[in-house]
């Protein structure tokens, strides 16, 4: 009889829910759009139970158009937002919404940090203060402390619908290891709480989740949630990981030097490498965890690099919507640099390195630029980003040789963007025919959890198919060179301004 796999993948923009057979092959897909709440910019969060039950009615769409037995699945696999912190009490129910990404209202914490101990934070934890784990707690234990008094654990949201479908207490809460470079509390190197973090900023450790292995099996299905998910009760359930981590796995980075670029909602640069450098000097580099113990992926991000094209699109392309495929036709025809327009992509402030102030601007502009022009300027400047990002790794790995790069996510659907993003880097990237690498990736991951799998990199190497390559142009290569050095002197520049004025009111 056929076994099947399910996996969730918890993202910014919707939950998705997948099949997989034995063979890994995806069979059948559902989605349901996020509720993101935003009463006003810097805020945002989602309801604890709006991502439980979105994860409870896929699961059950999933299901039924299917038609599978629910007796045949032999286990399920779920990722989620990485970055973003919440809170639960005892009886594993929530005591606070989900705390997103995209939320930076903690942005004097992640100064008290950077400020008290921020080169031991990076040391440690891998990573810098950011709008992450760490000044969300101190905003929740500053700013809302009797619900930091009630909360018994801060876990992650997959950790949360985790325990909510296996009937976790908060003494069972978890934190899976993929995600601890966000936490700015934890010892990423060895996998344990930072006592010395933890300690300078009064925070409890007993508030911190154990920390496991994304392949742990951590619990069964209930009955009750088997009753609102069309499944039945028993079904085991692994730890997870982060969505990024997962996309990363379901992609095949399991080897030494490879670069990937996730072009999705958030725009991030990663690379797999073996050893642990904290990224101390420019505090860009954030040492992500691969699930596979003792490989390492140093990322950095755009935290709405994605959000930004799409913000154009749906504000500046006419009524209707322009298409993408229609905007991208009338973008290949401008020249390389948008004919000296440079855009900043940080929205809602820079994440890597810190720069809370920062906001998007569009600098040059001048009357014969049209929507074509500043379309593709939007392209541009997250490639100039990357730009940046690579030259770090190069010095901090320089051992390693970074010369092509996978793209992966919505992004890469994009011919222009990524032949911009070869120009710009002077690199080789593919694409290639992964399917939804976040899914396969923790499908892939509950699988070998349970013993289903001794080799988890074979499935996902099966299906991956290079469907194009990009060969960067030298010429053009050289022209953003220029670009890419103006583009940072453009962030450090408007940053001073977004520092003081009218936008400090």
């Amino acid at each position: 009889m056929q076994d099947y796999f399910i996996s969730v993948d918890i993202g910014t923009q919707g939950t998705k829910a997948a099949l997989f057979d034995g063979q890994f092959r995806l069979l059948h897909m559902s989605f349901e759009k996020s509720h993101l709440i935003s009463p006003e910019p810097g805020t945002v969060w989602q309801e604890a139970d709006d991502i439980f039950l979105s994860c409870a009615r896929t699961i059950k769409e999933l299901m039924e158009v299917s038609g599978a037995d629910p007796k045949r699945i032999a286990a399920i696999g779920i990722d989620g937002q990485m970055a973003g912190i919440m809170g639960i009490g005892w009886d594993g129910e929530a005591t606070t919404y989900y705390d997103s990404w995209l939320d930076t209202r903690s942005g004097a914490y992640v100064e008290e940090m950077e400020a008290r101990c921020g080169k031991s934070v990076i040391e440690i934890s891998g990573g810098p203060a950011t709008y992450n784990h760490g000044s969300k707690i101190l905003w929740w234990k500053n700013e809302m402390p009797h619900v930091y008094k009630k909360t018994a654990k801060f876990v992650l949201p997959h950790g949360y619908v985790i325990g909510k479908m296996t009937g976790l207490g908060g003494e069972q809460a978890f934190f899976d290891y993929t995600c601890l470079h966000f936490s700015s509390f934890g010892d990423n190197k060895n996998k344990i709480w930072s006592e010395e973090l933890l300690s300078e900023f009064g925070v409890e450790t007993d508030k911190m989740a154990r920390i496991v292995s994304p392949f742990e099996m951590v619990g069964r299905t209930t009955q009750a949630f088997a009753g609102i998910s069309g499944l039945i009760s028993g079904i085991p359930v692994v730890a997870g990981l982060g969505d990024t981590s997962a996309s990363t796995f379901g992609s095949g980075m399991f080897e030494r030097d490879m670069i990937q670029d996730c072009a999705g909602t958030a725009s991030v640069l990663c690379a797999v490498v073996d050893s642990y450098v904290p990224d101390v000097e420019n505090k860009t580099l954030t040492m992500m965890r691969s699930p596979i113990d003792g490989l390492w992926l140093p990322l950095a991000y755009i935290n709405g690099g994605g959000l930004c094209v799409r913000w154009f699109r749906d504000n500046f392309s006419g009524t209707p919507n322009a298409e993408y495929g229609k905007l991208e036709q009338e973008a290949a025809l401008i020249p390389p640099g948008s004919e000296r327009l440079i855009f900043i992509p940080h929205f809602s402030g820079r994440i890597l390195p810190s720069d809370a102030s920062l906001k998007g601007a569009y600098l040059g502009l001048n009357y014969n630029h049209t929507r074509a022009h500043l379309y593709k300027a939007i392209m541009e400047s997250i490639a100039y980003e990357y730009s940046y990002y690579l030259s770090v790794l190069k010095s901090n790995f320089p051992d390693n040789r970074f010369d092509e790069m996978l793209i992966i996510g919505g992004g890469a659907n994009s011919p222009l963007f990524n032949q911009i993003k070869a120009d710009v880097l002077g690199i080789r990237a593919a694409t290639f025919h992964t399917g939804e690498t976040a899914l396969l990736g923790s499908a892939v991951v509950a699988a070998a959890g349970v013993g289903f799998i001794s080799d988890y990199r074979a499935p996902i190497r099966d299906v991956m198919l290079q469907t194009k390559a990009y060969t960067p142009d030298m010429g053009r290569h050289k022209i953003y060179g220029e670009y890419a050095k103006t583009y940072m002197e453009a962030i450090m520049w408007t940053g001073k301004i977004y520092r003081g004025g009218i936008f400090q009111r």
